[in-house]
């Protein structure tokens, strides 16, 4: 399946943003779907993920700001990220993994990957 990201850009501390990842699959409901992060200079690090059934996980720095969502009847998933801070500045990629019904925040357990989209919170 191909992934394309989406909706990245410069913004002020305490904004918001919406990214999305289109999906080549007719369907989404057979991948976990995940958003991964990576700043300069540091590892990739999980972000969110949203589970064959619906069940969605946060990483720490994000949760409660964050939120994951699909539409499968567009093949897309949304992150919405509110009170943006200097600090989720990177470059954000979706990712999919067909095996698992949960999902992973490995992102070695991800087969598919997104190109990327920059997000750059000013202070």
């Amino acid at each position: 399946v191909q992934l394309q990201a989406s909706g990245g850009g410069l913004v002020q501390a305490g904004d918001s943003l919406r990214l999305s990842c289109a999906a080549s699959a007719r369907t989404l409901s057979n991948y976990i779907m995940g958003w991964f992060r990576q700043a300069p200079g540091k590892e990739r690090e999980f972000v969110a993920r949203i589970s064959k059934i619906g069940s969605t996980i946060y990483s720490g720095p994000v949760k409660g700001r964050f939120t994951i969502s699909t539409d499968n009847a567009k093949s897309t998933v949304h992150l919405q990220m509110n009170s943006l801070k200097p600090e989720d500045t990177a470059v954000y990629y979706c990712a999919a993994e067909a095996a698992s019904v949960f999902g992973s925040s490995r992102a070695s357990d991800y087969d598919y990957w997104g190109q990327g989209t920059l997000v750059t919170v000013s202070s």
